[in-house]
């Protein structure tokens, strides 16, 4: 779990990014691309081609860090623009970290016997 401190901004870069890149070239990216400060203790979170992984960094006031997360199955569900951020709640990334919709969450299980 990521310990996300209240009013930190989490922002997904729409679109694919090329996840040999390590934190230093995707804070070049948020930078560069998107006119933002990677060190101003924002979220911002990255998906590959395929949709199975997706890199996260973040600057916490001390350092930067990289956290990643790889599906098993199924594919991280992701806004459809072509460049760009889009801000996000905190709920919605804990559930697009858990591969479910996070546009529109729902059950996707209900238990059909008590026993």
């Amino acid at each position: 779990m990521i310990p996300v401190p209240s009013g930190v901004r989490i922002w997904i870069a729409t679109g694919h990014t090329d996840m040999r890149r390590g934190m230093r070239s995707l804070a070049l990216q948020v930078q560069q691309s998107f006119g933002r400060d990677p060190f101003a203790g924002d979220l911002y979170i990255f998906r590959g081609r395929r949709g199975d992984l997706c890199k996260i960094i973040w600057h916490d006031g001390v350092g930067m860090s990289l956290y990643a997360k790889r599906l098993e199955r199924g594919k991280y569900i992701w806004p459809s623009a072509v460049d760009g951020v889009i801000a996000i709640s905190p709920s919605q990334m804990a559930c697009m970290l858990e591969a479910i919709d996070w546009r529109n969450p729902q059950a996707t299980w209900r238990p059909a016997l008590a026993g």
